[in-house]
């Protein structure tokens, strides 16, 4: 049976093009998948051992498995002293230790400034987990190595010097002047004539100037939130992690360059450091730690990233099988003579039922094949194009065998399980009918099996939904629900819901949808002949109209769904973080220039401007419970309103007036004041002294201007400066057009821009949440929609291979018209019309399928927020109902060409 399978399949080759494309298709998505996963894990597990440099051994805590609590405890509070480091050094075998200690400095060049994580140089560049690309690591105090992305930022090079400075080294620069200020007091109090100390420690002097020898890179991503590692000597770096010294600093790892890496060599170096360890502290190789980390990631994001693509991949196959199915259908159905003369001439049941799924796997293994090789080349070119690279991935095609194994197996068992009803129908070809005419329309109607199955999946699906919808309800209007302790459940139920209503529909498609195309085309008929032959056309298999036309369903409606459920999330985020700020946009920091606010106040989309000095405070409410507050100091009431989103009509600000929100930022409690006698605000210095200041308390309703302090309260902005308030820091508030053209993250990037040379100043408010928000949601509506696009791809595919085979089957019907006067014109119109309402009409299903899902899962989800928006995405809507009708024309094309070829005479004597 394989020579004639093999001389059958090369008859029908041109039939078999379309589903070897589908397959084609989805395992390269399959391979391509794998191949990421590859280049992911091997980028991560090149960035976790990155640390090492070229170490060949890391000293760490043992694992927390094999620690309790106090152990645990231990072994996370050593600092460098416990391990001994100069012995080890000393150690016969080591060539040398690196201590993985680090603190985070803001380097100073002039007026620019940028934070670096610093690390311990060590006794060779090349144990650094960065490599120094110019001049060399520290070799004394006073030196540090840069990272070349921080010296550009600052404008220097090898040889100039910059200032260094910490919060952490700061902090101990006041701790050293109290305690200085401190003991002079009291050896004043106990002799007059003893000479007040002048002794500061190293590390209380203001910032410490030092010379930059080195340029670093980090060519592993050992530092990827910093763009490297600055280098500092062991004093320095003590110095700038806020310590006495060196070996008080903490430190969790160690590691060692062993000279001789032979078993033995480095198993009796090994043992003689496990000598110097703390308890709780092991040695391991880089071999392991690298093994360590991939078992890790196989338990975390690599499994997950490659499970959550596979399942696109999986998805895109069973659209494919559906159009391997409708081919199938066909082959058998043509070659039912042919089957039956081979029952005839002797063939059994068994021998036709494996011919079929014979070519059913031959094809499945070509089209897998080539479909591995299409993912490979895909891989290749996206690493050649530098996406990869920007990505941090691998850009090299890192093969292994799920690469090939997986998509071609997967392919073949696809390929072989579509055919088997096919295969079937061929069993069912009794030797009489090689006499009879071919009749090549289906009409075995759905069975009542299909009917049920499918009602009973719809009416428990629609209850899911609605079960959902319902406890969510519940919850937000503060009735009990069991959303509120089992919200994860509940979401559970109503998105299994939408999944049995969907399936149930996919079941159930050969009974409403051939109804619908049968209504749509009835209405098309009436625009004339081509449309009508078209109408009449499409009702005759009205199964493989059903199964064609679920393939572009189950596409359009994720699609759909995903477009809803990203637009709907960001109207409603939007609307509720509006609600929940008074001012669209604030930047705050206590060396903000005149010329940076200028700059921020300038930025396209920044419609109103006000800066303010600030201090913070702290304040008791009229039920004595504190609250931290932040001072402002505005010129009037008018100045506030060009920012703030309030009613603040009749609220005046004279000198003694605060004004103050009437809900908590930080719990949204109501707030209260005692008014009689004023409220007392309770104001710190920076040289620890308070100030207490009493005003009278005003209320409107404003809501959270930062999220850092319980309250932001305005008064008169001359108790700053000569008022007795002393200005901590100050507040660039700012009003945005939301309706401008310019995206708001764009806004908000110009705004942080103006600011960059000061890393001190932040800016947060509801346009950064909106623009995170934003952000995110495009960025994954993008990806499914992407990955989703696959399946559609497909599902085209299967609308072209249903008209090749509908052209094929109706090639005598074709001839007649064509003989009684039908223009090759007309004839083309009409496969055009056929292939437009397989599509629009399976794309509008789908995506009235995809609103609703969307609208439902939106409020799931966003109700907890805030009013849920429930939009109708008319662009990403539009635009795939607009490429599905284009495809559908495309696809028509080459039908119609073959269909108007052939005279209809020699048509007719094919016939």
């Amino acid at each position: 049976m394989l020579s004639l399978t093999i001389r059958l399949m090369r008859k029908s080759a041109r039939m078999l093009i379309p589903a070897g494309i589908a397959i084609l298709i989805g395992t390269a998505f399959i391979a391509s998948t794998f191949l990421f996963s590859n280049a992911m894990t091997a980028s991560l597990t090149r960035q976790t051992t990155a640390q090492f440099g070229d170490a060949d051994y890391m000293i760490a805590p043992k694992p927390f498995g094999e620690l309790d609590d106090k152990a645990l405890e231990y072994a996370y509070t050593r600092s460098v002293g416990d391990f001994h480091i100069d012995r080890m050094r000393a150690t016969e075998g080591v060539d040398g230790v690196r201590v993985d200690a680090s603190a985070t400095v803001t380097v100073t060049n002039g007026d620019r400034n940028v934070n670096v994580q610093a690390i311990a140089a060590s006794d060779g560049a090349k144990l650094l987990p960065v490599k120094v690309t110019h001049g060399d690591q520290p070799a004394d105090n006073h030196e540090i190595a840069l990272p070349q992305s921080a010296a550009n930022q600052l404008g220097v090079k090898v040889g100039d010097t910059v200032t260094i400075d910490s919060q952490a080294a700061h902090a101990m620069r006041q701790a050293a002047a109290l305690s200085a200020g401190t003991r002079a007091d009291s050896a004043a109090t106990a002799d007059a004539s003893t000479p007040t100390p002048t002794d500061v420690p190293r590390s209380a002097s203001a910032g410490d100037t030092v010379h930059v020898v080195g340029i670093t890179t980090d060519p592993d991503g050992a530092y990827p939130l910093y763009g490297g590692a600055a280098v500092l000597s062991d004093a320095d770096l003590a110095a700038m992690a806020g310590v006495d010294d060196f070996s008080s600093m903490s430190v969790l790892n160690i590691y060692l360059d062993v000279a001789d890496t032979s078993s033995d060599a480095a198993k009796a170096t090994i043992a003689r450091v496990e000598k110097l360890l703390p308890r709780h502290y092991t040695i391991q190789s880089r071999a392991d730690a690298a093994d360590a980390s991939v078992r890790s990631m196989s338990g975390g994001g690599t499994d997950i990233t490659t499970t959550f693509l596979l399942s696109f991949g999986v998805l895109a196959m069973l659209v494919a099988a559906l159009v391997i199915a409708n081919t199938f259908q066909v082959l058998v159905a043509q070659r039912r003579r042919t089957l039956a003369l081979l029952r005839t001439i002797g063939a059994r049941k068994g021998q036709l039922y494996a011919s079929v799924l014979l070519e059913a796997g031959i094809l499945g293994l070509i089209a897998s094949a080539l479909g591995v090789l299409l993912g490979i080349g895909l891989m290749a070119g996206v690493g050649a194009s530098g996406l990869m690279s920007k990505a941090g991935l691998e850009k090299g095609v890192i093969l292994s065998w799920q690469v090939f194994v997986v998509p071609i197996l997967f392919g073949i068992i696809m390929t072989i399980i579509a055919s088997l009803g096919s295969a079937r129908s061929a069993t069912a070809v009794t030797p009489l009918e090689a006499l009879r005419p071919i009749e090549l329309t289906a009409t075995r109607r759905a069975g009542i099996l299909r009917a049920v199955l499918s009602t009973l999946m719809l009416i428990a699906g629609l209850a899911g939904c609605w079960f959902g919808a319902w406890q969510i309800h519940e919850l937000n209007v503060g009735r009990d629900s069991l959303a509120k302790d089992n919200y994860g459940p509940v979401l559970l139920i109503a998105i299994a819901g939408c999944a049995f209503v969907f399936l149930a529909l996919v079941l159930s498609a050969t009974f409403w949808l051939p109804v619908l195309m049968r209504g749509f085309g009835a209405l098309v008929s009436l625009t004339g002949p081509s449309a009508k032959v078209a109408h009449a056309n499409i009702q005759k298999n009205p199964r493989r109209v059903a199964a064609t036309g679920v393939a572009l369903l189950i596409g359009v409606t994720l699609v759909s769904t995903i477009a809803t459920g990203a637009a709907s999330g960001k109207q409603t985020m939007a609307e509720a973080i509006s609600t929940r700020y008074s001012v669209d946009m604030i930047a705050t920091g206590s060396d903000m220039t005149d010329a940076q606010i200028r700059k921020a106040s300038t930025v396209k989309g920044v419609t109103a401007s006000l800066t303010a000095p600030t201090a913070a405070a702290s304040v008791k409410t009229a039920d004595g419970k504190d609250l931290t507050v932040l001072l402002v100091g505005v010129k009037d009431i008018d100045s506030l309103r060009k920012v703030m989103h309030a009613d603040l009509n009749g609220v005046g600000l004279g000198v003694d007036d605060v004004l103050l929100p009437a809900y908590s930022a930080s719990d949204g409690r109501k707030l209260t004041f005692p008014a009689n006698r004023g409220t007392t605000f309770t104001i710190a210095s920076a040289d620890g002294s308070t100030t207490p200041i009493t005003l009278t308390p005003k209320q409107a309703d404003y809501r959270r201007v930062s999220s850092d302090y319980g309250a932001v309260a305005f008064i008169d902005a001359d108790r700053f400066g000569n008022g007795g308030i002393q200005a901590s820091g100050r507040m660039l508030m700012m009003a945005v057009d939301n309706r401008n053209d310019t995206p708001l993250i764009t806004v908000l990037t110009d705004v942080q821009a103006a600011f960059s040379a000061n890393p001190g100043i932040t800016v947060t408010g509801p346009v950064a949440e909106r623009a995170m928000w934003e952000t995110i949601i495009d960025v994954l509506m993008s990806m499914l929609v992407g990955l989703i696009a696959v399946a559609v791809l497909i599902a085209l595919v299967g609308v072209a291979n249903t008209l090749s085979l509908s052209v094929i089957e109706r090639t005598r019907e074709s001839a007649t018209l064509r003989a009684i006067g039908m223009t090759r014109g007309q004839l083309k119109r009409s496969l055009a019309v056929e292939s437009l309402l397989l599509s629009l009409v399976s794309g509008i299903v789908g995506v009235i399928l995809g609103t609703g899902f969307g609208w439902l899962g939106s409020y799931m989800v966003f109700s907890l927020y805030g009013k849920v928006a429930l939009p109708f995405e008319w662009t990403m809507n539009g635009t795939v109902l607009a490429v599905a009708a284009l495809a559908a024309l495309i696809a028509s094309i080459a039908p119609a060409r073959r269909a108007v070829r052939t005279p209809p005479v020699e048509a007719l004597a094919e016939a």
